[in-house]
């Protein structure tokens, strides 16, 4: 009879132990920790909205969003900030820099100082990690390589890097510093790298056969610029000058060391050859021979080259130029968030365990006091001379972030991107259909709120 009754009193017991410490975990986190963290901030000058109870600042969030989500730009504007940050510019208008925020009870730093960024992004501490993703963004992407903390990043990473030798090569070039620090031009990067990028993933070929590629294409490009201001008279590039010699001789070196990449494969024994670009096309130039050269559908041995010249062109300075500027201007991330796992002190802040900092990429990279009084406009030749020289402080260009935990896609990207162009500029002539509606927005990426649409126009 009397453990009939004592049952039941344990159970209650438990109950109100986990009630009180559910109580008192729920007041800690959404009232007192709050609370704390607030003064803190308050005292070193930080400010920001009123925290609200569970919600934070999300309220506010979203009535400022919906109320300009209808807002329409022209299409010359480049300036969408007050359609998907008008949060941010408000707040930095009142508040100052840096200003605090709640995202639900969450606390969030946004900081617009590029050296602070710098610091924050490039400690190798370990003492800064990214910030907890949402929920509905590991729904969509799940917990990919660009998430990863720790064991896990470090295990994936070395991984890759046994997969790709250029980045090797790179790394035993650049990483050499004394104090363990660096500056990379990505202009100059994207230029080595990309040739590399292009003969692994899509021609199989050596890392030093596909940098010859690209240097004999630079090479040429050089001459044929140095010649485009001459007066064009017909017939002038067939005579036996040394301009012309030397044009004839990389033409013939560049079809010899692409033939250096194709002629493996065509020599071997069996069908197949290779499941990437370069395979697709033998095997196509193979149902060529096939059908016969008349009828056949297939690629033909020269237009085989002219396919990977086009390939190897994509990764030039030109087409860098154009991607690093609509890069700027239209990053795909939004913001960049870094947490601190301790106390910790940068740039004079001293930083709450557990704060995020907001970097707003799309605001830092539109301020005029670092990028020029034409920092709202589209202008690719600021790049001309590298990513360091194209703004006021060399490391103003975040759309990789930048540090131990910058974009591991950032050379991939960059080609795609260039090689897409490229295969369009040869292409077709495109313009933006009367029907496009300027309007960007943020579904966890930047993009256009009713699609890109282009009127394409066959070249020839």
């Amino acid at each position: 009879m009397a453990m009939a009754f004592l049952v039941p009193l344990a159970v209650v017991a438990l109950l109100a132990a986990a009630i009180t410490w559910l109580w008192d975990y729920t007041f800690m986190l959404l009232v007192w920790r709050p609370y704390a963290i607030g003064k803190k901030l308050r005292r070193q000058g930080i400010h920001g909205p009123t925290y609200k109870v569970v919600k934070g600042c999300k309220e506010d969030i979203k009535t400022m969003k919906e109320e300009t989500d209808g807002l329409v730009l022209d299409v010359h504007d480049h300036n969408y900030l007050p359609r998907i940050a008008p949060h941010y510019l408000k707040w930095r208008a009142q508040y100052g820099e840096p200003f605090l925020y709640w995202f639900g009870p969450k606390p969030r730093i946004c900081i617009f100082d590029y050296e602070l960024a710098r610091q924050i992004l490039s400690s190798k501490s370990g003492h800064f990690v990214k910030n907890d993703p949402p929920a509905t963004l590991l729904d969509v992407v799940g917990n990919g390589l660009a998430l990863l903390d720790g064991v896990d990043w470090m295990m994936t990473t070395t991984m890759l890097a046994c997969a790709q030798s250029m980045i090797n090569e790179l790394e035993n070039q650049t990483f050499q510093n004394k104090n363990g620090e660096i500056e990379v031009d990505l202009n100059i990067q994207f230029r080595e790298l990309a040739a590399d990028v292009i003969s692994h993933a899509a021609f199989g070929s050596s890392y030093k056969l596909g940098k010859q590629v690209f240097q004999i294409q630079h090479d040429l490009m050089a001459i044929n610029v140095a010649s485009a201001l001459d007066v064009q008279i017909p017939g002038l590039r067939y005579l036996p000058t040394e301009r012309n010699r030397r044009r004839r001789m990389l033409e013939k070196k560049l079809r010899s060391s692409l033939m250096q990449i194709i002629q493996p494969r065509l020599a071997s024994t069996s069908r197949d050859y290779g499941d990437d670009l370069l395979g697709l096309m033998l095997e196509s130039c193979n149902e060529t021979k096939q059908g016969g050269e008349e009828g056949g559908l297939g690629m033909s041995i020269d237009e085989i080259i002219h396919e990977c010249k086009m390939f190897y062109f994509a990764g030039h300075d030109t087409m860098t130029m154009v991607v690093l500027e609509t890069l700027r201007l239209y990053c795909p991330p939004l913001f960049m968030q870094r947490k601190p796992i301790v106390d910790i002190t940068v740039g004079g802040m001293k930083l709450p365990k557990g704060v995020a900092v907001v970097i707003p990429i799309p605001i830092m990279h539109r301020e005029e006091e670092v990028w020029g009084d034409d920092a709202g406009e589209f202008n690719p030749l600021r790049f001309e001379n590298g990513v360091t020289r194209a703004a006021k402080v060399p490391h103003a260009m975040l759309g990789f972030a930048m540090g131990p935990r910058s974009c591991i896609g950032q050379n991939f990207a960059m080609l795609e991107a260039k090689s897409a162009l490229a295969v369009m500029l040869q292409k077709f002539s495109f313009t933006l259909s009367p029907d496009y509606v300027h309007a960007p927005t943020d579904i966890f990426m930047l993009k256009p709120k009713f699609g890109l649409p282009v009127i394409l126009r066959r070249l020839g």
